[in-house]
C-alpha cells in the first residue's frame, strides 16, 4: 500500500515534457512556428518546381518577363522590371525594421518595438498595394493587346515587346504593322501578317484561361505564386497590426516579455525569403 502511494504521488507530481528540456531550447510557440514555416516551404517549393518545369517544357513560347512587366507609376517609358525591384526592396527593408523590433524587445524597449513594428505594418502595406496595383496593369493588358489565332497562338504587337528593339521607342527597323511570334520572331511579311490576322481574334489582358502576353500558364503560375505569397504578407501585416496594438497597449509589458514578436518576425523573414525566391525564379531567370 505504501509503495502504491508513493507511485501515485510521483505521477501527480510528474509533469507533461518528460525530456527534461524543452527541444532545441526554445518555447513551444517558436517550435510550433517552425513547423508551420517548414511545411509552407514545401508548398513554396512545389509551386516553383511546377512553374520552373512547365517552363522548360514551353521555353520557345514562355512570354519573357522584360516584355510583360515594364510598367511603372507615372512614367510613360517601358522599364523592364523596375517595379517588381522597388517591390523586393521594399520587403527586404521591412525586414530590417521587423529585426530592429525583434532587438528592441529583447531589450524590453517598448518604444522602440512600437516605432520599428510599426515601420514594418507600413512597409507591409506598401508591398501588398504595390502588388495589387502590378495585378491591375496584368490583368487589363497593353493598349493595343494581342492576337489570338484559332490555334491558340499569341502574336503580340512590337511595342509591347521592348526587349527585341533595345527599347520603348526603338521600332525603327520594326514596322509598326508587324507582328511578334509566339517564338519571339518578328513577321514583317505583309502577307503572313495579313494571313495571320484573318485567323485571328484580338485579346487584351490576362486571366487564368487567356494571355495576351503568351502562353497562358505563365498567367496562371503569375496569379498562383504572387497572389499565394501576397495573401502570406497580408497575413502578416495583420497579425503585425494586432501585435503592434497590443504593445502601444502595454501588453508585453505586463507580460514581462516580447516573444510574440520573435515569432511574428520569424513568420516575416520567411516571407521576405519567398520573395526572394519568387523574384528571381520567376522575374529573373
Amino acid at each position: 500500500m505504501a509503495a502504491e502511494a508513493t507511485l501515485n504521488n510521483e505521477n501527480s507530481n510528474s509533469k507533461p515534457w518528460g525530456g527534461g528540456v524543452s527541444p532545441f531550447g526554445i518555447s513551444w510557440g517558436k517550435m510550433m512556428m517552425w513547423f508551420f514555416l517548414v511545411s509552407d516551404a514545401f508548398t513554396f517549393s512545389s509551386l516553383i518546381i511546377a512553374y520552373g518545369a512547365f517552363r522548360h517544357r514551353h521555353t520557345q513560347v514562355w512570354p519573357t518577363a522584360n516584355d510583360v512587366f515594364t510598367h511603372f507609376p507615372f512614367v510613360h517609358e517601358h522599364l523592364p522590371l523596375a517595379y517588381v525591384g522597388l517591390m523586393t526592396f521594399i520587403l527586404i527593408m521591412s525586414s530590417v525594421t521587423m529585426v530592429l523590433a525583434v532587438d528592441a524587445g529583447h531589450r524590453r524597449d517598448n518604444r522602440g518595438v512600437a516605432i520599428w513594428l510599426g515601420l514594418t505594418v507600413i512597409g507591409g502595406f506598401m508591398f501588398v498595394g504595390s502588388q495589387a496595383w502590378e495585378w491591375y496593369n496584368f490583368i487589363t493588358g497593353t493598349p493595343k493587346g494581342a492576337l489570338i489565332t484559332n490555334m491558340g497562338e499569341v502574336y503580340r504587337f512590337p511595342e509591347n515587346a521592348p526587349s527585341l528593339h533595345g527599347g520603348a521607342h526603338g521600332h525603327t527597323a520594326i514596322p509598326d504593322w508587324a507582328l511578334i511570334s509566339p517564338d519571339h520572331k518578328v513577321i514583317s511579311d505583309k502577307a503572313e501578317v495579313e494571313r495571320i490576322k484573318s485567323i485571328s481574334k484580338p485579346i487584351k489582358g490576362a486571366n487564368l484561361v487567356n494571355n495576351e502576353y503568351g502562353h497562358p500558364l505563365f498567367a496562371d503560375f503569375f496569379f498562383f505564386i504572387t497572389g499565394f505569397h501576397g495573401f502570406h504578407v497580408f497575413s502578416g501585416v495583420v497579425i503585425n497590426l494586432i501585435i503592434f496594438f497590443n504593445v502601444l497597449s502595454g501588453v508585453y509589458v505586463r507580460r514581462g516579455h516580447y516573444e510574440h514578436i520573435e515569432k511574428t518576425g520569424l513568420y516575416w523573414h520567411f516571407v521576405d525569403l519567398v520573395w526572394v525566391f519568387v523574384f528571381t525564379f520567376f522575374y529573373l531567370v
